[in-house]
């Protein structure tokens, strides 16, 4: 069950992170709202990742998979392309998040 709230909790951070910069410095009340409840859903979440899954592989996951999503739905909806360095870095994250979950030990619980 674990697994399936860090789903949640990446589906949300990255709704609200995406919703930050419509809601323009916080003065539009509707993105505004979107981005602190969206933050609130995914610290929830997170927390009861935190309950089956470890703290490292957790967080190592929810914030690899946020950054790669961020940038590529900023990329269809605010049109910031990365770069070809943004994009190797970002596979790298990927392959990071990969090797933990299949080589690590201290994922396994």
């Amino acid at each position: 069950m674990g697994y399936w709230y860090l789903v949640i909790a990446i589906v949300s951070e990255v709704i609200a992170t995406l919703s930050l910069k419509p809601s323009m410095g916080f003065t539009h009340w509707f993105y505004s709202s979107v981005a602190v409840i969206g933050y609130i859903i995914a610290f929830y979440a997170l927390s009861l990742v935190l309950k089956t899954v470890p703290v490292g592989i957790a967080y190592a996951i929810w914030a690899g998979m946020g950054i790669v999503l961020v940038a590529a739905i900023s990329a269809i909806i605010y049109r910031q392309i990365p770069d070809l360095p943004a994009l190797i870095g970002m596979f790298l994250i990927i392959l990071g998040v990969i090797v933990m979950n299949v080589f690590s030990k201290s994922g396994m619980h």
